[in-house]
């Protein structure tokens, strides 16, 4: 079953008086528990297509339908260059609800030891996990994450002692937290050694395989593509290949 669907998806940027079709008629559809690869060189959309999946750019054109919710039904794209104020808050709805977010740069808050970078997303809105859970539940499924990570002794230690690996792992965790169905990584290895890459790599399989989380990628590692099992690969905006 798919949980993300684009139909005829293009982005256009206005730059000056030059326009630049960054993805041009992009049609694919990801399966719920996919670790999926969208592929690509420099300035070939791919980063593009993950902020549109992540609902943080707006498409110029197209559908995109996520956990079966067509996202801009009723709205005329080709007339709206920015995110509608009428749907603004819906937007962070569902990306509270139902997509996590892990960047190449981390973005840890420096202040905050691992539990509480881990634990804010929860408090960020009416959040369902939050919900859904007392504090001593709260406590027990950080405390889960925190374990499968690696980091139970790294517990109380801020971003400022932990290796690039490390921090990459409480980004990991924290983006698991909310038990959103769909994580997207950007680059996600981009900024770690190898050998601090290969380890998330296979952190972020496990997840995907235990939790049955989606993953969505987007990547020119080609260790993350031999290890996807779907890849959408995109050229000057174009898909050329689908696996």
């Amino acid at each position: 079953m798919a949980i993300v669907e684009l139909k005829n998806v293009s982005k256009i940027y206005q730059m000056d008086k030059v326009s630049v079709k960054a993805v041009d008629d992009v049609s694919f559809s990801i399966d719920q528990g996919s670790f999926c690869a969208i592929s690509g060189p420099s300035g070939s959309g791919k980063s593009t297509l993950l902020n549109i999946i992540g609902l943080t750019d707006l498409p110029s054109a197209g559908s995109v339908i996520i956990n079966n919710i067509d996202i801009y039904k009723g709205i005329d794209l080709s007339k709206t260059h920015r995110i509608p104020l009428s749907i603004d808050s819906k937007l962070t709805d569902f990306r509270r609800n139902l997509l996590g977010f892990v960047f190449q740069t981390f973005n840890l808050i420096p202040v905050l030891n691992v539990y509480e970078n881990i634990v804010i997303p929860l408090h960020l809105g009416d959040s369902p996990a939050l919900q859904s859970m007392n504090k001593a539940e709260q406590n027990k499924w950080v405390d889960y994450l925190i374990d499968t990570v690696g980091l139970t002794n790294w517990k109380k230690h801020k971003p400022s002692e932990l290796s690039g690996g490390q921090r990459q792992r409480v980004a990991i965790a924290r983006a698991l937290v909310t038990k959103c169905p769909i994580i997207l990584a950007d680059e996600p290895t981009a900024n770690l050694d190898s050998t601090n890459g290969d380890q998330i790599l296979e952190l972020m399989q496990k997840l995907n395989r235990e939790l049955k989380t989606t993953f969505i990628f987007s990547t020119h590692d080609q260790k993350i593509v031999n290890m996807a099992t779907q890849v959408i690969k995109i050229r000057d905006g174009k898909i050329f290949q689908q696996d």
